[in-house]
């Protein structure tokens, strides 16, 4: 047994785990606050990647730019896609609701590689690409930097849901009648928790596109 593959391999699956992780953060926030498992969070990811793309190659934004520019739009698009197709099903059967997340996914999937194209697209965040050498070990340096940044944003997550808003959303999430009852706004809580997801995904989707590239197969998915 070759103990020093072993252990590559575990440490590049644990940085890439918490990449995975940053797209299940959204998923759970989703679904703690509204009870809904959103199935189309990967499709999400992929085009918050795709739009930053599109802003830094194609309107020449810097890329600090186009990622802030790109985590503000899909933040919409989150609470829009709860607001215009979602809470329209309120009172419907839960599997209605979940089919309307894959169709959003299955409509991404086919919207995006057909505006942008389907080619790789590399995001260059100033992560390299050469990789690092630990005695005989080869570490991927930019999975271990994509995984580092995405714990961080876990961690920073946790602190918002320590905050006044994010106490709010908690508070959602454990009992909706009891939110009504003491004067939350219950829609506007998941409006947000939709949002917040989106900006996850989104994300998610850039560190994926600045370490394996963006495609409509997007690896997040």
């Amino acid at each position: 047994m070759d103990f020093i593959l072993i252990t590559e391999l575990a440490i590049s699956g644990a940085f890439v785990g918490l990449m995975y992780a940053l797209v299940s953060l959204g998923i759970v926030l989703i679904y703690k606050t509204s009870g809904l498992a959103n199935l189309a969070q990967g499709a999400i990811g992929m085009t918050g990647a795709y739009i930053t793309w599109a802003i830094s190659a194609g309107l020449g934004a810097p890329m600090w730019l186009a990622i802030a520019l790109a985590l503000v739009v899909m933040f919409f698009a989150g609470t829009m896609v709860e607001r215009v197709a979602l809470r329209r099903m309120i009172g419907q059967p839960v599997i209605m609701t979940i089919m309307l997340t894959l169709g959003i996914e299955i409509l991404l999937r086919g919207l995006m590689p057909g505006v942008f194209g389907a080619a790789v697209k590399r995001l260059d965040i100033g992560i390299p690409q050469t990789p690092i050498f630990i005695g005989e070990m080869l570490i991927n340096r930019s999975t271990m930097i994509g995984g580092s940044i995405s714990f961080c944003l876990i961690l920073l997550s946790l602190l918002f849901f320590n905050s006044r808003y994010g106490i709010v959303m908690r508070a959602v999430a454990d009992d909706q009648t009891a939110s009504w009852s003491v004067g939350i706004r219950v829609e506007k809580a998941i409006a947000v928790a939709w949002g917040l997801g989106a900006m996850t995904a989104t994300g998610a989707g850039i560190l994926w596109g600045a370490t394996q590239g963006s495609t409509g197969r997007c690896r997040s998915c």
